[in-house]
């Protein structure tokens, strides 16, 4: 599943691709992505463009120029947004198209189809990012005091568990709830409450340092994620536990690294290094 150092990245990529660039005509191949009448999506999207592109954890958002709507883009699972030049056809798991004036394309390809698109009002917008989303993981606003009323509030949960909530914060999925776990030393079985102080800000810094990281690697690419270019992301090699199941740790270099299932996810983590 795209998380948000794959999202971001393919934020920053279509920034410099599409924005501007006036929509010709849409081309819906699956309607269960679009969670907007066909004819509403038609119409606020013909002749429009692309003013800017903001990211709250694993959620794109489009602000459009005219019509009073932006777009919300979730990659679900499997999905991906890619562009394209002009005469490439679509192909097998293409859910929509958005064509621009120039030729250029936008594709959303999704095999799993949980991936969505979806016109909002701005009031709507904000009524289903506070719904749904907490503070984003990259966030400014996102401090080690932040973390420590996050995992007050999940005290009986896992780390694994508290990382995953995307109501706390946003952005982080398995891949990256396993590496911040591993970098920070933790087991991801450890009860949230548990953390001292000083723990607390050592996680804080595994959160940002492993985002970062990822983000500048471009993402990771283990199963179907692609950047919007169609290329895979850098961070795969980078990864430590995540995969790496059987293999020896690359820390110690003396343990093997073991998979449970925690918080209904695989979880995978050194029992030498982490604590």
């Amino acid at each position: 599943m795209p998380e948000l150092p794959e999202v971001e990245t393919i934020k920053k990529d279509l920034s410099l691709k599409i924005l501007r660039k006036k929509i010709r005509r849409t081309a819906v191949f699956d309607r269960v992505i679009v969670k907007t009448s066909l004819k509403d999506f038609a119409k606020y999207l013909r002749g429009n463009t692309f003013m800017d592109i903001e990211r709250i954890g694993k959620l794109l958002i489009f602000s459009l120029k005219e019509g009073g709507r932006v777009l919300l883009a979730h990659l679900g699972m499997t999905g991906q947004l890619v562009y394209v030049r002009a005469g490439v056809a679509p192909g097998k798991f293409t859910r929509v198209v958005i064509y621009f004036m120039d030729g250029s394309a936008l594709f959303f390809n999704d095999i799993r189809k949980f991936g969505y698109l979806k016109l909002a009002r701005e009031k709507d917008k904000n009524a289903i990012i506070a719904k749904s989303f907490g503070l984003d993981a990259l966030s400014s606003h996102f401090t080690a005091n932040k973390l420590k009323e996050f995992l007050r509030r999940k005290k009986g949960s896992s780390l694994k568990a508290a990382l995953l909530d995307q109501k706390l914060l946003a952005g982080i999925g398995n891949i990256y709830a396993d590496e911040i776990c591993f970098d920070a030393g933790f087991l991801p079985s450890r009860k949230a409450g548990s953390l001292s102080l000083a723990e607390i800000r050592r996680m804080y810094r595994s959160i940002k340092k492993v985002l970062a990281d990822a983000v500048k690697n471009r993402g990771t690419s283990f199963r179907n994620y692609v950047d919007a270019n169609g290329k895979s992301g850098n961070f795969s090699r980078q990864l430590k536990v995540y995969g790496r199941e059987g293999s020896l740790c690359v820390k110690c270099g003396r343990t093997l690294i073991r998979k449970i299932i925690l918080a209904g996810r695989g979880t995978r983590y050194c029992p030498h290094c982490q604590k």
